[in-house]
């Protein structure tokens, strides 16, 4: 296939990547043939697949706008991913111009995209980093020369870390950004959970994901609510997606289907 003016030359378009799945999921045009075959795979094991994205998408949204009313103008998205319709950044802004947004994105596309898309906005800038390396991601200059640590940040890691395995310890990774927060900061957690789950369906889609560098690693509310040590969680709590703070009652039936946990929380003293 004919590399795309947008993807740099040392990424592997011939295998599939999360985040290029996922910008599928939403509509988006930066994936390849062989993402969108993935993708088609995980749809044909969990046919719900493209409503979790829209329904953590929509989260995703919902809470910016309540970080925004809480007064936090500094974000830092942590697996931010390609950024399509509802940028964290374009949502921010668009409510407080003031608003500061550092993405963070281990996958080369992502970044590389995100830059463009940023190109003038002195507000925005985007690192390719690891959640695995927080250390890294803290010491940042572009993190350090745009967020005020001694301020407020809201630190999103939405849809992340079911990429993230036990033996990586994200506990540990979240108590260190934890550490670097003032008063008044929050943290976002999203991920897929096997609550509820058909046995079969999560092999099937275990087995999609194997195919990336990214395979999965589900877990249920218990272990999201224990990644919130340390935080007051933001009402309702650990719920799935659609249920946080739902614009209609309408958009929280069904709300299982989302597959999605999520919650926020706040650091109080």
């Amino acid at each position: 296939m004919q590399r795309p003016v947008w993807a740099p030359e040392d990424i592997d378009t011939e295998r599939p990547s999360v985040a290029r799945m996922y910008d599928y999921y939403l509509g988006g045009s930066h994936n390849f043939a062989v993402d969108r075959a993935a993708a088609r795979a995980m749809m044909e094991a969990v046919p719900e697949a493209p409503l979790m994205a829209q329904a953590n998408r929509a989260f995703l949204r919902r809470v910016v706008h309540y970080l925004i009313d809480q007064g936090v103008r500094q974000f830092l998205d942590i697996g931010s991913g390609i950024p399509t319709v509802g940028n964290v950044h374009e949502i921010a802004q668009r409510a407080a111009p003031d608003a500061r947004v550092v993405y963070v994105d281990v996958d080369p596309v992502a970044v590389a995209h995100s830059r463009e898309i940023l190109a003038g906005d002195e507000r925005a800038t985007v690192i390719q980093e690891d959640l695995r390396h927080p250390d890294r991601i803290l010491a940042h200059p572009e993190v350090r020369r745009l967020l005020d640590f001694s301020q407020p940040v809201a630190v999103l890691v939405v849809a992340v870390l079911h990429f993230v395995s036990d033996d990586d310890r994200p506990g540990d990774q979240l108590r260190t950004l934890r550490d670097a927060l003032a008063p008044g900061s929050h943290l976002v957690l999203s991920q897929a959970s096997d609550e509820g789950r058909d046995e079969t369906q999560r092999a099937e889609a275990e087995q999609v994901y194997r195919r990336t560098d990214n395979p999965l690693w589900v877990r249920g509310r218990a272990e999201m609510t224990a990644f919130f040590d340390g935080f007051e969680l933001v009402e309702p709590g650990v719920v799935w997606v659609p249920q946080w703070r739902p614009e209609t009652a309408e958009s929280a039936e069904n709300a299982e289907q989302a597959v999605f946990l999520g919650g926020v929380g706040r650091l109080g003293g």
